[in-house]
Protein backbone atom coordinates (compact mmCIF):
# COMPACT_ATOMS: atom_id res chain seq x y z
CA UNK A 1 0.00 0.00 0.00
CA UNK A 2 0.98 3.09 -0.81
CA UNK A 3 1.87 6.21 1.47
CA UNK A 4 -0.40 9.34 1.38
CA UNK A 5 1.22 12.62 0.62
CA UNK A 6 2.63 13.78 3.94
CA UNK A 7 1.46 17.56 4.86
CA UNK A 8 3.06 17.65 8.18
CA UNK A 9 5.21 15.32 10.30
CA UNK A 10 5.33 15.20 14.23
CA UNK A 11 7.92 13.44 16.80
CA UNK A 12 7.21 12.38 20.61
CA UNK A 13 9.90 10.88 23.05
CA UNK A 14 8.77 9.08 26.28
CA UNK A 15 11.45 8.86 28.55
CA UNK A 16 10.65 6.25 30.69
CA UNK A 17 12.30 4.29 33.92
CA UNK A 18 12.58 1.00 31.94
CA UNK A 19 12.79 2.15 28.32
CA UNK A 20 13.73 5.72 26.45
CA UNK A 21 11.38 5.49 23.14
CA UNK A 22 10.68 8.06 20.26
CA UNK A 23 8.20 7.23 17.28
CA UNK A 24 7.92 9.97 14.17
CA UNK A 25 4.94 10.53 12.57
CA UNK A 26 3.49 12.22 9.46
CA UNK A 27 -0.26 13.77 9.10
CA UNK A 28 -1.46 12.64 5.78
CA UNK A 29 -3.31 14.38 3.22
CA UNK A 30 -6.15 12.43 4.19
CA UNK A 31 -6.49 13.24 7.67
CA UNK A 32 -4.88 9.91 8.98
CA UNK A 33 -1.78 9.68 10.90
CA UNK A 34 0.59 7.60 9.06
CA UNK A 35 3.89 6.50 11.64
CA UNK A 36 7.20 6.90 9.73
CA UNK A 37 9.71 5.36 11.90
CA UNK A 38 10.23 4.22 15.65
CA UNK A 39 12.69 3.35 17.55
CA UNK A 40 13.96 2.67 21.50
CA UNK A 41 16.82 1.97 23.60
CA UNK A 42 16.98 0.81 27.64
CA UNK A 43 16.62 3.97 29.72
CA UNK A 44 19.36 5.64 32.02
CA UNK A 45 19.91 8.42 34.82
CA UNK A 46 16.04 7.68 35.25
CA UNK A 47 14.34 6.84 38.48
CA UNK A 48 10.38 6.68 39.01
CA UNK A 49 9.95 9.18 36.40
CA UNK A 50 12.60 11.68 37.96
CA UNK A 51 15.94 12.91 35.66
CA UNK A 52 18.79 11.87 38.46
CA UNK A 53 21.30 11.50 35.73
CA UNK A 54 20.48 14.11 33.05
CA UNK A 55 23.90 12.77 30.79
CA UNK A 56 22.68 9.38 31.13
CA UNK A 57 19.34 10.04 30.44
CA UNK A 58 20.19 12.88 27.30
CA UNK A 59 22.65 9.52 25.96
CA UNK A 60 19.61 7.32 25.79
CA UNK A 61 17.24 10.20 24.31
CA UNK A 62 20.05 11.53 21.59
CA UNK A 63 19.87 7.40 20.64
CA UNK A 64 16.34 6.61 20.60
CA UNK A 65 15.52 9.59 18.73
CA UNK A 66 18.69 8.90 15.62
CA UNK A 67 17.07 5.11 15.50
CA UNK A 68 13.63 6.60 14.94
CA UNK A 69 15.13 9.05 12.28
CA UNK A 70 16.85 6.42 10.48
CA UNK A 71 13.75 4.29 10.53
CA UNK A 72 11.69 6.98 9.00
CA UNK A 73 14.74 8.72 6.51
CA UNK A 74 13.85 11.74 7.96
CA UNK A 75 15.72 14.27 10.28
CA UNK A 76 13.32 16.28 12.87
CA UNK A 77 14.11 19.13 15.43
CA UNK A 78 11.32 19.21 17.65
CA UNK A 79 9.58 16.51 19.73
CA UNK A 80 6.44 16.18 22.32
CA UNK A 81 7.71 14.38 25.10
CA UNK A 82 5.56 12.44 28.01
CA UNK A 83 5.75 12.91 31.99
CA UNK A 84 4.69 10.28 34.50
CA UNK A 85 6.65 11.57 37.10
CA UNK A 86 7.26 15.24 38.79
CA UNK A 87 3.98 15.12 41.17
CA UNK A 88 1.54 15.08 38.38
CA UNK A 89 -1.89 16.37 39.44
CA UNK A 90 -5.25 16.76 37.75
CA UNK A 91 -7.69 19.83 38.43
CA UNK A 92 -10.89 20.77 36.65
CA UNK A 93 -12.07 24.52 36.81
CA UNK A 94 -15.36 26.21 35.60
CA UNK A 95 -15.81 29.72 34.51
CA UNK A 96 -19.29 31.21 32.79
CA UNK A 97 -20.09 34.06 31.61
CA UNK A 98 -23.67 36.21 30.60
CA UNK A 99 -24.67 35.65 26.41
CA UNK A 100 -27.90 37.52 26.95
CA UNK A 101 -30.00 35.10 24.55
CA UNK A 102 -28.24 36.14 21.71
CA UNK A 103 -26.43 33.91 19.08
CA UNK A 104 -22.61 32.89 20.63
CA UNK A 105 -19.45 34.29 18.26
CA UNK A 106 -16.03 33.28 18.26
CA UNK A 107 -15.57 36.37 19.81
CA UNK A 108 -17.49 35.52 22.88
CA UNK A 109 -15.67 31.64 23.09
CA UNK A 110 -12.15 34.07 23.36
CA UNK A 111 -13.44 35.68 26.05
CA UNK A 112 -15.01 33.02 28.07
CA UNK A 113 -11.42 31.05 27.55
CA UNK A 114 -9.39 34.44 28.63
CA UNK A 115 -11.59 34.89 31.86
CA UNK A 116 -10.57 31.15 32.44
CA UNK A 117 -7.19 31.76 33.22
CA UNK A 118 -7.96 33.81 35.98
CA UNK A 119 -9.72 30.53 37.79
CA UNK A 120 -6.31 28.75 37.54
CA UNK A 121 -4.61 28.05 40.69
CA UNK A 122 -1.68 26.65 40.20
CA UNK A 123 -0.51 27.21 43.98
CA UNK A 124 3.38 27.54 42.98
CA UNK A 125 3.38 24.56 40.55
CA UNK A 126 3.66 24.80 36.96
CA UNK A 127 0.70 24.28 34.51
CA UNK A 128 1.62 21.64 31.59
CA UNK A 129 -1.78 22.26 29.54
CA UNK A 130 -4.83 24.01 30.29
CA UNK A 131 -7.64 22.70 27.98
CA UNK A 132 -11.27 23.36 27.58
CA UNK A 133 -13.08 19.99 28.25
CA UNK A 134 -16.55 20.46 26.92
CA UNK A 135 -19.15 23.64 26.96
CA UNK A 136 -22.42 24.31 28.55
CA UNK A 137 -25.46 26.29 27.57
CA UNK A 138 -27.91 26.95 29.98
CA UNK A 139 -27.45 23.80 31.95
CA UNK A 140 -27.03 21.86 28.55
CA UNK A 141 -23.56 19.58 29.43
CA UNK A 142 -21.01 18.18 26.52
CA UNK A 143 -21.56 20.69 24.10
CA UNK A 144 -18.57 20.77 21.26
CA UNK A 145 -18.58 23.78 20.15
CA UNK A 146 -20.72 26.55 20.85
CA UNK A 147 -20.01 28.93 17.84
CA UNK A 148 -23.20 29.82 16.51
CA UNK A 149 -26.21 28.84 18.96
CA UNK A 150 -28.05 30.91 20.98
CA UNK A 151 -27.61 30.92 24.59
CA UNK A 152 -28.61 33.08 27.93
CA UNK A 153 -25.64 31.73 29.85
CA UNK A 154 -22.21 29.79 28.52
CA UNK A 155 -19.54 27.98 30.86
CA UNK A 156 -16.51 25.77 29.88
CA UNK A 157 -14.97 23.53 32.07
CA UNK A 158 -11.37 23.10 32.36
CA UNK A 159 -8.78 20.59 32.36
CA UNK A 160 -5.37 21.47 34.25
CA UNK A 161 -2.85 19.37 34.70
CA UNK A 162 -0.10 20.80 36.89
CA UNK A 163 3.49 19.27 38.15
CA UNK A 164 6.25 20.62 40.58
CA UNK A 165 8.59 22.53 37.94
CA UNK A 166 11.91 21.79 38.92
CA UNK A 167 11.63 18.06 37.43
CA UNK A 168 9.73 19.55 34.29
CA UNK A 169 13.00 21.76 33.84
CA UNK A 170 15.64 18.79 34.49
CA UNK A 171 13.09 16.53 32.30
CA UNK A 172 13.23 19.54 29.05
CA UNK A 173 16.63 20.19 30.03
CA UNK A 174 17.17 16.72 29.32
CA UNK A 175 15.53 16.13 25.79
CA UNK A 176 17.01 20.25 25.02
CA UNK A 177 21.07 18.97 25.74
CA UNK A 178 20.32 16.02 22.79
CA UNK A 179 19.78 19.08 20.50
CA UNK A 180 15.87 18.59 20.12
CA UNK A 181 13.38 21.56 20.96
CA UNK A 182 10.43 20.56 22.63
CA UNK A 183 7.21 21.10 21.64
CA UNK A 184 5.48 20.49 25.07
CA UNK A 185 5.58 18.23 27.90
CA UNK A 186 2.48 15.99 28.14
CA UNK A 187 0.79 14.63 31.38
CA UNK A 188 0.82 10.72 30.70
CA UNK A 189 -2.16 9.94 31.83
CA UNK A 190 -3.56 12.21 28.95
CA UNK A 191 -1.49 10.48 25.87
CA UNK A 192 -2.36 7.28 27.19
CA UNK A 193 -5.92 8.10 27.20
CA UNK A 194 -6.69 9.05 23.82
CA UNK A 195 -4.37 6.10 22.81
CA UNK A 196 -6.79 3.57 24.92
CA UNK A 197 -10.20 5.08 25.90
CA UNK A 198 -12.67 5.18 23.30
CA UNK A 199 -15.19 8.48 23.19
CA UNK A 200 -17.94 6.68 24.36
CA UNK A 201 -15.64 5.01 27.75
CA UNK A 202 -14.79 8.59 28.40
CA UNK A 203 -18.10 9.65 28.24
CA UNK A 204 -19.92 7.19 30.30
CA UNK A 205 -17.17 7.14 33.17
CA UNK A 206 -13.70 4.40 33.27
CA UNK A 207 -10.67 4.54 35.13
CA UNK A 208 -7.01 4.37 33.43
CA UNK A 209 -4.45 2.36 34.96
CA UNK A 210 -1.43 2.92 33.54
CA UNK A 211 1.52 0.10 35.13
CA UNK A 212 4.92 1.65 34.20
CA UNK A 213 8.23 -0.11 35.24
CA UNK A 214 8.45 2.02 38.58
CA UNK A 215 5.11 4.12 38.45
CA UNK A 216 1.74 3.46 37.77
CA UNK A 217 -0.67 6.34 37.29
CA UNK A 218 -4.61 5.87 38.24
CA UNK A 219 -6.83 8.32 36.40
CA UNK A 220 -10.35 8.56 36.03
CA UNK A 221 -12.51 10.16 33.08
CA UNK A 222 -16.30 11.05 33.21
CA UNK A 223 -18.24 12.91 31.23
CA UNK A 224 -15.61 13.48 28.38
CA UNK A 225 -12.97 15.13 31.14
CA UNK A 226 -9.96 13.52 32.91
CA UNK A 227 -11.51 14.93 36.65
CA UNK A 228 -8.69 12.95 38.41
CA UNK A 229 -5.71 11.33 38.71
CA UNK A 230 -2.69 9.74 41.58
CA UNK A 231 0.50 8.30 40.99
CA UNK A 232 1.94 5.16 43.13
CA UNK A 233 5.31 4.79 42.73
CA UNK A 234 5.23 0.81 42.61
CA UNK A 235 5.62 -0.52 39.14
CA UNK A 236 6.61 -3.92 37.15
CA UNK A 237 10.05 -2.99 38.33
CA UNK A 238 9.50 -3.86 41.87
CA UNK A 239 7.99 -7.32 40.65
CA UNK A 240 11.15 -7.92 39.21
CA UNK A 241 13.52 -7.01 42.19
CA UNK A 242 10.76 -9.43 44.43
CA UNK A 243 11.57 -12.00 42.29
CA UNK A 244 15.26 -11.24 42.35
CA UNK A 245 15.14 -11.22 46.40
CA UNK A 246 13.14 -13.85 47.08
CA UNK A 247 15.36 -16.42 44.39
CA UNK A 248 18.21 -14.39 45.39
CA UNK A 249 19.66 -14.13 41.62
CA UNK A 250 19.99 -11.28 39.55
CA UNK A 251 17.98 -8.33 38.33
CA UNK A 252 18.29 -9.46 34.82
CA UNK A 253 17.74 -13.32 34.83
CA UNK A 254 14.53 -12.18 37.64
CA UNK A 255 13.42 -9.83 34.39
CA UNK A 256 13.71 -12.53 32.26
CA UNK A 257 11.52 -15.18 34.30
CA UNK A 258 9.04 -12.75 34.34
CA UNK A 259 8.46 -11.91 31.13
CA UNK A 260 9.21 -15.60 29.71
CA UNK A 261 7.55 -17.75 32.75
CA UNK A 262 5.53 -15.27 34.96
CA UNK A 263 1.63 -15.32 35.06
CA UNK A 264 -0.92 -13.55 37.18
CA UNK A 265 -2.78 -16.33 37.16
CA UNK A 266 -1.88 -20.19 38.97
CA UNK A 267 -2.37 -23.62 37.23
CA UNK A 268 -2.68 -26.64 38.58
CA UNK A 269 0.39 -27.82 36.93
CA UNK A 270 2.52 -24.78 37.89
CA UNK A 271 4.12 -27.70 40.47
CA UNK A 272 5.54 -29.90 37.94
CA UNK A 273 6.73 -27.06 36.14
CA UNK A 274 10.75 -26.54 36.81
CA UNK A 275 12.09 -23.41 34.98
CA UNK A 276 15.66 -22.66 34.14
CA UNK A 277 17.02 -19.48 35.53
CA UNK A 278 19.53 -18.98 33.19
CA UNK A 279 19.05 -18.29 29.40
CA UNK A 280 19.65 -20.71 26.57
CA UNK A 281 23.81 -20.08 25.78
CA UNK A 282 24.75 -19.15 28.87
CA UNK A 283 27.96 -20.14 30.52
CA UNK A 284 27.29 -23.09 32.57
CA UNK A 285 27.66 -21.72 36.00
CA UNK A 286 26.78 -18.28 35.30
CA UNK A 287 25.13 -16.46 37.91
CA UNK A 288 24.22 -17.98 41.34
CA UNK A 289 21.86 -20.89 41.96
CA UNK A 290 18.57 -19.59 43.21
CA UNK A 291 17.05 -21.02 46.27
CA UNK A 292 15.04 -23.72 45.92
CA UNK A 293 16.57 -24.47 42.40
CA UNK A 294 17.75 -28.57 41.91
CA UNK A 295 20.78 -29.43 40.25
CA UNK A 296 19.70 -28.15 37.33
CA UNK A 297 19.09 -24.57 38.91
CA UNK A 298 15.98 -24.76 37.91
CA UNK A 299 12.77 -23.85 39.94
CA UNK A 300 9.68 -24.51 40.75
CA UNK A 301 6.87 -22.30 38.11
CA UNK A 302 4.67 -22.24 41.33
CA UNK A 303 7.07 -20.49 43.73
CA UNK A 304 7.54 -17.50 40.84
CA UNK A 305 3.97 -17.82 40.27
CA UNK A 306 3.35 -16.96 44.46
CA UNK A 307 6.12 -14.36 44.06
CA UNK A 308 4.32 -12.63 41.38
CA UNK A 309 0.79 -12.38 43.05
CA UNK A 310 1.72 -11.57 46.20
CA UNK A 311 3.36 -8.14 44.28
CA UNK A 312 0.14 -7.74 42.40
CA UNK A 313 -1.90 -8.11 45.69
CA UNK A 314 -0.22 -5.23 46.55
CA UNK A 315 -0.63 -3.60 43.35
CA UNK A 316 -4.06 -3.92 43.22
CA UNK A 317 -4.89 -2.42 46.81
CA UNK A 318 -3.36 0.64 45.97
CA UNK A 319 -5.06 1.45 42.51
CA UNK A 320 -8.31 0.06 44.96
CA UNK A 321 -7.39 3.00 47.67
CA UNK A 322 -6.43 5.41 44.60
CA UNK A 323 -9.61 4.76 42.98
CA UNK A 324 -11.72 5.43 46.05
CA UNK A 325 -10.00 8.28 46.94
CA UNK A 326 -10.90 10.02 43.12
CA UNK A 327 -14.85 8.74 44.05
CA UNK A 328 -14.67 5.97 41.31
CA UNK A 329 -17.63 4.23 42.84
CA UNK A 330 -21.47 3.03 42.07
CA UNK A 331 -22.87 3.16 38.26
CA UNK A 332 -19.86 5.39 36.95
CA UNK A 333 -17.07 3.54 38.51
CA UNK A 334 -17.48 0.49 36.61
CA UNK A 335 -14.82 -0.38 33.73
CA UNK A 336 -11.14 -0.49 33.86
CA UNK A 337 -8.37 -0.17 31.32
CA UNK A 338 -5.02 -1.38 32.15
CA UNK A 339 -1.87 -0.21 29.85
CA UNK A 340 1.85 0.15 29.52
CA UNK A 341 4.66 -2.42 29.91
CA UNK A 342 3.50 -3.84 33.18
CA UNK A 343 0.39 -4.63 31.39
CA UNK A 344 1.23 -7.47 29.29
CA UNK A 345 1.51 -9.38 32.35
CA UNK A 346 -0.27 -12.84 31.18
CA UNK A 347 -3.46 -13.20 32.66
CA UNK A 348 -3.62 -9.44 34.82
CA UNK A 349 -6.90 -8.61 33.49
CA UNK A 350 -8.44 -11.38 35.31
CA UNK A 351 -6.43 -11.25 38.45
CA UNK A 352 -7.44 -6.68 38.31
CA UNK A 353 -11.12 -7.92 37.61
CA UNK A 354 -11.20 -10.15 40.86
CA UNK A 355 -8.91 -8.07 43.21
CA UNK A 356 -11.02 -4.78 42.52
CA UNK A 357 -14.87 -6.31 41.56
CA UNK A 358 -14.93 -4.68 38.33
CA UNK A 359 -14.68 -5.65 34.63
CA UNK A 360 -10.65 -5.07 33.63
CA UNK A 361 -9.58 -4.94 29.83
CA UNK A 362 -6.13 -4.41 28.65
CA UNK A 363 -5.30 -1.04 26.41
CA UNK A 364 -3.25 -0.86 23.20
CA UNK A 365 -2.54 1.56 20.62
CA UNK A 366 -5.28 2.06 17.91
CA UNK A 367 -4.39 0.29 14.68
CA UNK A 368 -2.52 3.11 12.47
CA UNK A 369 -0.90 2.92 8.69
CA UNK A 370 2.94 2.15 9.78
CA UNK A 371 3.00 1.32 13.32
CA UNK A 372 5.25 -1.66 13.60
CA UNK A 373 3.58 -4.83 15.64
CA UNK A 374 6.26 -4.06 18.44
CA UNK A 375 4.52 -1.01 19.39
CA UNK A 376 1.00 -2.20 19.12
CA UNK A 377 1.31 -3.29 22.37
CA UNK A 378 0.35 -1.60 25.72
CA UNK A 379 4.03 -0.08 26.65
CA UNK A 380 3.58 2.18 23.93
CA UNK A 381 0.42 3.67 24.90
CA UNK A 382 2.00 7.18 26.09
CA UNK A 383 4.46 7.78 23.10
CA UNK A 384 1.66 6.66 20.43
CA UNK A 385 -0.65 9.31 22.24
CA UNK A 386 1.92 11.86 22.07
CA UNK A 387 1.53 12.24 18.85
CA UNK A 388 -2.58 11.71 18.42
CA UNK A 389 -2.25 14.55 20.66
CA UNK A 390 -0.07 16.29 18.56
CA UNK A 391 -1.85 16.10 15.49
CA UNK A 392 -4.91 17.02 17.08
CA UNK A 393 -3.82 20.53 17.94
CA UNK A 394 -5.18 20.54 21.60
CA UNK A 395 -6.20 24.44 22.05
CA UNK A 396 -4.46 25.50 25.26
CA UNK A 397 -6.42 28.59 26.92
CA UNK A 398 -2.96 30.73 27.93
CA UNK A 399 -2.07 30.26 24.21
CA UNK A 400 -5.11 33.00 22.77
CA UNK A 401 -4.29 35.79 22.16
CA UNK A 402 -6.04 38.56 23.60
CA UNK A 403 -8.74 39.45 20.25
CA UNK A 404 -11.41 39.76 22.77
CA UNK A 405 -12.20 43.08 23.92
CA UNK A 406 -14.94 44.29 26.37
CA UNK A 407 -18.12 46.19 24.61
CA UNK A 408 -17.14 49.32 26.17
CA UNK A 409 -13.76 49.68 24.06
CA UNK A 410 -15.89 49.62 20.67
CA UNK A 411 -14.66 52.35 18.74
CA UNK A 412 -15.60 53.53 15.31
CA UNK A 413 -16.48 51.28 12.70
CA UNK A 414 -15.93 48.06 15.07
CA UNK A 415 -18.34 49.13 16.91
CA UNK A 416 -21.05 49.94 13.82
CA UNK A 417 -20.31 46.57 13.03
CA UNK A 418 -21.32 45.02 16.19
CA UNK A 419 -24.28 47.18 15.95
CA UNK A 420 -25.29 45.69 12.64
CA UNK A 421 -24.58 41.95 14.05
CA UNK A 422 -26.84 42.77 16.87
CA UNK A 423 -29.46 43.91 14.20
CA UNK A 424 -29.38 40.90 12.00
CA UNK A 425 -29.76 38.84 15.17
CA UNK A 426 -33.14 40.11 16.32
CA UNK A 427 -34.25 41.54 13.20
Amino acid sequence: MAIPRITKVFAAVNIGSFRTSAMIAGLAETGDLVVLGSGYRASAGIKRGYVIDMVAATHCVRDAIERAEKAASASVQSVWIGCAGAGLASTTARVEIEIGGRRIEQDDIEHLLIAGREVIQPDGRQVLHAQPAHYTLDGAHGVPNPKGLHAERLAVDIHVMLADGAPIRNLKETVENAHLKVDAVVGSPVAAGLACLTPEEREIGVALVEFGAEVTTVSVYVSGMLLGMQVIPFGSGDITDAIASAFGIRRHHAERLKCMSGSAIASPADHREMIPVNAPGDPEGAGPVARHADDKNRIPRAELISVITQQLGYFTEEVAKALKAMGFTGQRGQQVVLTGGGAQMPGLADFAQGALGRPVRIGSPPTMLGLPPGNATPSSSTLVGLLLYAAAEPVDIRAIGPKWKPEGEYRGFALVARIWRALREYF
